[in-house]
């Protein structure tokens, strides 16, 4: 009697108290993770406006409110082109210093939007028939305000983890990740078991909410972008030749139009195929079953390549998007551009790509990459992780499964996986596809029913990783 006596004091005591998460979110804790958001989209973060430090004071002042400390709060200043940008560290102390943190990903810039395109200003927030209209609403501004206010709620309630947890958010994902690395350079998260990034994953849901498919990102396309440049000594138009820079390279570019890469099948994409031979059926579902067997069968390769939704997990591809030539309309062009963009898969070397391009374009055309392109390694799936994130799923979208899955767009979590820390794409926001998908686009939004279960979804994360 005496020990269990004992034991029940120990429950009772305010220590093991701190260890016990508060309930669910309330409705009220719902909006006011909708009026964070607001204030966030309120500020233009896109590149060229010098704002993402405003952005990082407002976080750091709602979660100093919430009773972190200034040693909790790590800016991590960086300087692209003139502008100051800026990623931010929160870390939630644990109570186990030997267990390795867990980091969680969000960012803080957008792409900056048209406003003339717009049904309403793009930085003055919305709501209008139960979605939340305004840039970074869905990318990437829904992840920051669900994390902050959920560490925010957390630490109110005197709540501590069993390990670490870090925030860690950049403010230049959308066009160089700068600011990532020195986020990841910082002793805290270089040391993290993993990450789980809250700008990938996701899933559809009908528009009565019921879950369709969810996705836990595993891997990503390495997206590579090459310049192909055909030279000539030029001269005046009224004088045409044979040679002529212009026609060279539409030629080339033909020539790489009808380029094939092979199919290359990893951990995540192999089930992929599985699951979308099951679900499709009919001639695309013979034609993917047929490819996990025999990767060359032509027929089967022509099927697929009619369903572009489809066949950009199964091999890589590249693209001509932009084209530039000449400097007067009256002389033969001395030299012409074309910009090819690749999406190649995790594990195909980026040189390897660029000599087939050039092997395609021809000896007369120089092929350069333009920029950096990051490989990247697949972040095979772990029970422990799924199984955490299949909660949180469960607990917002009751019959929801969870798949591995690898996207063809990038994020931040490239770094993360070049630089040795495991990362999967652990967001759960449900979509009506494809009319809410509108991130980078006009009009985007978020609905404001699967932004609440966002939140809720979070909590049961970080308080299972607790």
């Amino acid at each position: 009697m005496l020990r269990i006596a004992l034991a029940l004091c120990l429950l009772a005591s305010p220590a093991a108290a701190a260890t016990a998460p508060p309930p669910a979110p309330t409705a009220a804790d719902r909006a006011a993770a909708v009026d964070l958001l607001k204030r966030l989209v309120a500020i233009p973060t896109a590149k060229g406006r010098g704002r993402v430090p405003e952005l990082v004071d407002l976080i750091a002042a709602r979660l100093t409110e919430a009773g972190f400390t200034a040693d909790d709060i790590v800016r991590r200043p960086v300087t692209i082109d003139g502008e100051q940008t800026m990623g931010l560290i929160v870390r939630y102390a644990g109570r186990d210093a030997s267990l390795q943190p867990v980091a969680l990903l969000a960012h803080m810039d957008v792409v900056d939007a048209v406003a003339a395109n717009w049904a309403t200003d793009p930085y003055r927030p919305v709501e209008k028939d139960g979605y939340l209209y305004g840039r970074g609403t869905q990318d990437n501004k829904f992840g920051v305000a669900v994390l902050v206010e959920t560490f925010a709620r957390l630490r109110r309630a005197g709540w501590r983890p069993r390990r670490d947890l870090l925030l860690a958010f950049s403010g230049d994902e959308e066009t160089g990740m700068r600011s990532t690395r020195a986020v990841i350079a910082h002793p805290w998260v270089a040391r993290a078991a993993y990450a789980l990034n809250a700008d990938a994953g996701g899933g559809s849901v009908t528009a009565d909410g019921r879950p369709i498919a969810f996705g836990m990102q595993s891997a990503e396309k390495t997206n590579a972008t090459f310049a192909v440049t055909v030279k000539n000594r030029g001269g005046h138009s009224s004088v045409p030749r044979a040679d002529n820079a212009i026609y060279e390279l539409a030629r080339a570019v033909t020539r790489i139009e009808a380029m094939r890469f092979p199919v290359a099948l990893n951990s995540v994409t192999r089930g992929m195929v599985a699951r979308t031979a099951a679900e499709r059926g009919g001639a695309l579902g013979a034609a993917l079953t047929k490819l996990t067997t025999v990767p060359d069968d032509a027929a089967a390769f022509a099927v697929i390549r009619r369903h572009p939704d489809v066949s950009t997990m199964l091999w890589s591809t590249c693209v001509a998007t932009m084209l530039s030539a000449g400097n007067a309309p009256n002389a033969l062009a001395q030299d012409a551009t074309a910009t090819v963009n690749c999406r190649i898969l995790p594990g195909v070397a980026v040189e390897s790509v660029r000599r087939q391009i050039a092997d395609a374009a021809g000896a007369g055309a120089a092929v350069t990459l333009v920029g950096e392109a990051v490989e990247s390694p697949v972040s095979e799936p772990r029970a422990e992780v799924t199984a955490l994130l299949q909660a949180g799923l469960s607990a917002t979208y009751p019959g929801a499964i969870l798949q591995p899955v690898m996207s063809s767009g990038g994020t931040e979590g490239r770094e993360y996986r070049r630089a040795g820390i495991p990362t999967w794409g652990a967001g759960s926001l449900g979509l009506v596809l494809p009319e809410d998908n509108r991130a980078h686009g006009t009009d985007e939004r978020v609905p404001l029913r699967a932004f609440g279960k966002e939140l809720d979804y979070w909590y049961e994360v970080l308080r299972r990783l607790g």
